[in-house]
């Protein structure tokens, strides 16, 4: 069992748009409840079976597996919850880390996060420029949440 420890941050400016490489992904969710997310994901050329289980702070179990991208193309057809999560990722190295940067579009449009992953939760790193308010403990801006309540739906 792998372990995710990840933090979360709003993306401000679009300074981080030029530093990265850019795929577009499209997932979805065989559950979505906590403790016990299924996603679907194809990125680009490939795809992922990947379960999740009960966060506790910014730690959670992840199991990761690559499947055949036709067989996530079934999942997200027949069997995943409706709407999908479309996004763009950009791919952003830092010192010794790589930022990912979601763009949502579809329900969630307007909505750019960054994510990155640590070796542990009090592991210090640099932030760059384009970092906002942190929202790791926010679920709101969970994947998962997004797909139950889209960021369209939230009072601006």
């Amino acid at each position: 069992m792998g372990i995710e420890i990840e933090r979360k941050f709003l993306v401000v400016g679009d300074e981080w748009r030029q530093q990265g490489v850019a795929t577009y992904l499209l997932q979805g969710y065989i559950s979505a409840e906590p403790g016990r997310i299924v996603r679907v994901r194809i990125d680009g050329d490939a795809a992922m079976l990947t379960i999740k289980g009960l966060s506790t702070g910014i730690a959670c179990g992840e199991w990761e597996y690559a499947i055949p991208v036709a067989d996530a193309q079934a999942l997200l057809d027949q069997v995943c919850q409706q709407p999908l999560i479309e996004k763009k990722r950009y791919r952003i190295a830092a010192g010794d880390l790589v930022w990912e940067v979601d763009e949502f579009f579809g329900d969630n449009a307007g909505l750019v996060v960054a994510e990155v992953e640590l070796q542990s939760e009090d592991q210090v790193f640099e932030r760059p420029s384009w970092l906002g308010e942190e929202v790791s403990h926010d679920r709101r801006y969970a994947n998962a949440n997004l797909l139950k309540q889209p960021y369209s739906s939230w009072a601006k």
